[in-house]
């Protein structure tokens, strides 16, 4: 297998700690993103959609996504399960897994794609070109209030996202809190208990990969 990887940006870094945790290892290619190398004909020879993370299988199947390649090498490599020990589990690691791909993640790239200069006319992911709109970016810095807010709220009574059990819902959370750095929004001093849980993830060895 190839793992097609930008070793700058959040998305293909949650499947790097997520291969950490469970200690796989592939060969690994970069795509650099601010050259434009998603762009170039050979990625997309390989992937129309000229994104990363991108999952090359060895008979050349791709599998594009983050849910998708993990949930993949998971079903693949099933020591140390990240999606869930039972089925309540699994459940309530999507359920929240979703949560903080739709509410933290999302809200991120909204206010970053649609403020960065050069992002101009790249307002989305993708091989096609959408402009910027301001007003996306403030609904995504005040959706980014909600969602720490909310977090704080729920690791008050939970040392991770999910109990007690570390899953791919704390490398998702913990990779989107890091990504909100970008658009200026750290947590908040007075949120003791996302600062707590966010540097107990962050000083898991797979968290520096």
């Amino acid at each position: 297998m190839k793992f097609y990887d930008c070793k700058t940006a959040p998305s293909p870094r949650r499947v790097r700690v997520f291969m950490a945790e469970k200690n796989i290892s592939m060969e690994t290619i970069q795509i650099d993103l601010a050259k434009g190398e998603q762009f170039s004909d050979a990625y997309k020879a390989i992937t129309p959609l000229s994104e990363v993370p991108l999952l090359v299988l060895d008979d050349g199947t791709t599998i594009s996504q983050v849910n998708a390649i993990c949930q993949y090498l998971e079903d693949i490599y099933p020591q140390n399960p990240l999606y869930g020990r039972t089925p309540l589990e699994r459940a309530q690691v999507e359920s929240a897994n979703s949560q903080i791909h739709m509410n933290g993640f999302m809200a991120v790239a909204e206010a970053f794609r649609n403020t960065t200069p050069g992002l101009k006319n790249r307002a989305m992911p993708g091989p096609h070109d959408y402009i910027q709109i301001p007003e996306l970016a403030e609904r995504g810095l005040l959706r980014l209030d909600h969602f720490f807010a909310s977090l704080e709220q729920h690791l008050a009574d939970s040392q991770f996202i999910v109990g007690d059990y570390f899953s791919i819902a704390d490398i998702s959370a913990m990779i989107c809190i890091d990504f909100a750095k970008w658009v200026k929004k750290p947590i908040p001093e007075n949120f003791e208990h996302l600062k707590r849980w966010h540097g107990e993830v962050s000083a898991r060895p797979s968290a520096a990969t």
